[in-house]
This record gives C-alpha cells, sequence and structure tokens, in this order.
C-alpha cells in the first residue's frame, strides 16, 4: 500500500495512492490527520475512503507525522560514505573510526521536516555549507522496546525517502551533529510512505541522488553496514519507539563534503533522490 499525505483546504490530510489517484482515508466519517491514526486503520483493516484525487492535482505532504519526537538518524552507515566522511576532517563522533563497532545515533529536530518539493532553504545556513544526503526513512508501526533482530522488522510500519540535509560547517563547530542538522526545512520526506508488505526487506532497492541531474551518490540498501533490525535493536535498548515514529538509516558515498574542493548545495539547484519502490523525492534549493 502506498500512502500519502497533501495540503487540502482543511489542512493537512492522508491517504492512499492508487491509479494516481488520491484517495482521503476517513475515519468516522471525517478526514484523518495523524499518521498514528492511520497506522491504526490499516492494522484493523478499516479502510474507509473520501472521494478520489487526481494525483497531479493535489500538493503533497511529508507522508508523516505529527511527529512526537525528533527524526531519529544514523550516521557513517555505508562503508564508503564512512570512509570519506572519516577523510573530510569534520567527523565528531565518537572514535572516528572509518567503520564504526556501533550504531552512531543523533537526531533531527520536528521542526526541521519538509515536504516534497518545499524548497530546501540553503540560503538561511550562514555558513554556506549546506549538503545533502539521500537516505532510506523507516517508520514504525507499533511500540518497541528492548526488541530483538529476529521481532526487528515486525514493528516496522514502512518505508519512506529522506534528505538528511546538513550545514557542515554548523556540524563541525559544535562538535556534535544535531544543530547542523535541524535548521528548519533541512528534513524533506517523502513522497510517499510504502507499507513493508508491499516494499519488502530492504535488499537490492537502490538507492540514488542527484543534483541537477548529475548523479552524486548510488548504493543498494543491502550495503548498510547496520541494517534495519540492527538500527532498531540498538536504539530500542535505550529509547522506546512508538508507532509514528521515522528513523533515518543512513546516506552512502557521494556526499559534498566528499569532493575536493566540496561540493555544496546553492540557491537553484535541484536535490532528487530516488529509491525503487517507493519513488523520487525532490526540492529546489533556495
Amino acid at each position: 500500500m502506498r500512502i500519502a499525505a497533501i495540503h487540502s483546504k482543511n489542512g493537512k490530510i492522508f491517504g492512499t495512492v492508487q491509479d494516481n489517484q488520491f484517495r482521503p482515508l476517513l475515519s468516522g466519517g471525517a478526514e484523518v490527520r495523524d499518521l498514528r491514526d492511520v497506522i491504526a486503520l490499516v492494522g484493523a483493516d478499516k479502510l474507509d475512503h473520501g472521494a478520489p484525487l487526481a494525483l497531479d492535482s493535489v500538493k503533497l505532504a511529508a507522508p508523516v507525522g505529527p511527529l512526537a519526537k525528533n527524526v531519529v538518524c544514523v550516521g557513517k552507515n555505508y562503508h564508503e560514505h564512512a570512509q570519506e566522511f572519516a577523510r573530510s576532517g569534520i567527523d565528531q563522533s565518537g572514535d572516528k573510526l572509518e567503520v564504526p563497532e556501533a550504531p552512531v545515533v543523533f537526531t533531527k529536530a520536528v521542526t526541521s521536516l519538509a515536504d516534497p518539493l518545499q524548497g530546501l532553504p540553503a540560503s538561511t545556513d550562514p555558513t554556506n555549507s549546506t549538503d545533502y544526503e539521500g537516505e532510506l526513512g523507516v517508520v514504525i508501526g507499533r511500540r518497541a522496546k528492548n526488541v530483538g533482530r529476529a521481532d526487528a522488522y515486525n514493528v516496522v510500519f514502512g518505508y519512506t525517502i529522506v534528505n538528511d540535509a546538513t550545514a557542515r560547517t554548523v556540524q563541525q563547530k559544535h562538535k556534535q551533529w544535531f544543530l547542523g542538522k535541524s535548521l528548519d526545512g533541512f528534513c524533506p520526506v517523502g513522497p510517499f510512505l510504502v507499507t513493508a508488505d508491499e516494499f519488502g526487506i530492504p535488499d537490492a532497492q537502490e538507492l540514488a541522488t542527484y543534483v541537477n541531474g548529475e548523479r552524486r551518490q548510488f548504493a543498494r540498501l543491502r550495503d548498510l553496514i547496520f541494517d534495519v533490525p540492527a538500527i532498531i535493536q540498538a536504539v530500542s535498548a535505550y529509547v522506546p519507539l512508538d508507532p509514528g515514529d521515522l528513523i533515518a538509516t543512513g546516506t552512502p558515498a557521494g556526499v559534498g563534503i566528499g569532493f575536493k574542493p566540496p561540493r555544496y548545495l546553492k540557491a537553484g539547484d535541484t536535490v532528487t533522490i530516488s529509491i525503487s519502490g517507493i519513488g523520487e523525492l525532490t526540492n529546489p534549493v533556495v
């Protein structure tokens, strides 16, 4: 199942996508405005829809939220990116190993969430060091605490695309990652959320990031150092995960900081991130 959110005259609402149509979800006759309610309806197999709308006639919103906690993120989670990041000179994570021994976990502020086609505001980064990071997003479907590997996929509701945009100089200056990752609009998500039963286990699906049509990043999801079960196991050992929580699983090699000189984003650029089975997340840079 493909789930989307749109901006309607009554605010953000959720629905399903089928045959190039957006079908608003209803609960008790009212439009659904919270992904947690969508998850409950899907789990109960009680899907009631309103009148469909042509997909090309609506404005897509991030297919998550309202988020109850920060976006949980994993850094240095592809081998080649871990190596390029270590060489970049801005790695402030713990032991600074090229291949970490455990998941490197940080968060992005809820206020950084952004929609497909929303402007990525590099102009608000006073350091002019805004970078892109294409990532697989994991949406949690039920309460998860102390989850073992064998049960981890059972708590996943679905998958989406995340651009973990970063102000690199800010990231380096403060010797941690939260501030540089959390500028308003620095977490575009979408265009759709694909349920786990349709997407399957992340494996051969391909992730690619393009800047102005030039492919900068490419990887298969099986290339993750710490896969989805490892991430869920590590995080839920300390912090409970709840329905609707979003995890960004890490980015492949090819980010702007990895080039010499760095190739940061600037106004007028366009970033497109694709994951096979989900679609393309596009954001103009402003």
